[in-house]
């Protein structure tokens, strides 16, 4: 079995690895600002133990069967009631 040169091996795993330093910045940053968000909303929003709980969970589902690309319009929809 024929192996890669090591020269190409090297090359690949720089790359690599920009590429996660990369996205754990991004994520890092995307962390704060869900944070300050988070903040914000529970320090104006009145939301009981059990409700917050449930709508976790409902959460969970959306993400998972989304994809991860769960949109605000569909957020607003949901609460409507719609």
């Amino acid at each position: 079995m024929k192996f890669l040169p090591t020269a190409l091996t090297s090359a690949m795993a720089g790359v690599v690895e920009n590429s996660e330093n990369r996205i754990a910045r991004l994520l890092f940053k995307l962390a704060v600002e869900m944070s300050m968000m988070m903040n914000i909303i529970a320090s104006n929003a009145e939301v009981d133990e059990t409700l917050l709980q449930r709508l976790r969970g409902k959460c969970v589902n959306d993400v998972k069967k989304s994809v991860g690309s769960v949109t605000f319009e569909d957020v607003v929809r949901f609460q409507k009631g719609e």
